[in-house]
């Protein structure tokens, strides 16, 4: 194992053949992964809510999932990938609070994958696997060596999907 490289809560990090992305403590957020098997070149977007234009202070673009894959995909495509080739995983989307899923803050998780699946949509890059939902929160490792994004959380097999 090569280099591991954390990121952080509303952050984003390009890896290389190499390298493992990981960030920990998916609840609500999400952990989207873009992957080049070519390169080898991978790249984790760790988001907290779906919309930056619900929000005043949106400066920190990887916090949306509106700003922040668009930025991960400009990252991963200057580091050298190519997006006809990109594929993309994503982790987390909890439910994290006992509150009605109809609720605003009941559904951050929810909404955050649905943004994840719109956006990816418009890029036309496939999503080829997904970990999401559910009432736990997750940790993610995406090893850019072969594209393998590995699931852990307490109590639970891990997985890689």
């Amino acid at each position: 194992m090569g280099n591991l490289i954390k990121v952080g809560m509303a952050d984003l990090k390009v890896g290389r053949s190499t390298d493992v992305l990981t960030t920990l403590g998916l609840g609500s957020c999400i952990g989207l992964t873009f992957y080049d098997p070519q390169t080898k070149i991978g790249g984790l977007v760790h988001y907290m809510l779906p919309d930056s234009t619900k929000i005043k202070n949106h400066s920190n673009i990887a916090k949306f999932a509106d700003t922040g894959i668009r930025e991960l995909l400009r990252q991963v495509l200057q580091s050298g990938a190519e997006q006809r080739r990109l594929v993309a995983k994503i982790a987390g989307g909890a439910c994290m609070f006992e509150i009605s899923a109809n609720t605003a803050l009941g559904n951050v998780g929810k909404s955050n994958a649905e943004a994840a699946k719109e956006i990816l949509k418009e890029l036309r890059i496939p999503l080829i696997a997904e970990d999401t939902g559910l009432n736990y929160g997750r940790t993610v490792e995406l090893n850019c060596e072969n594209g393998e994004y590995l699931i852990k959380a307490v109590g639970k097999f891990s997985k890689v999907i």
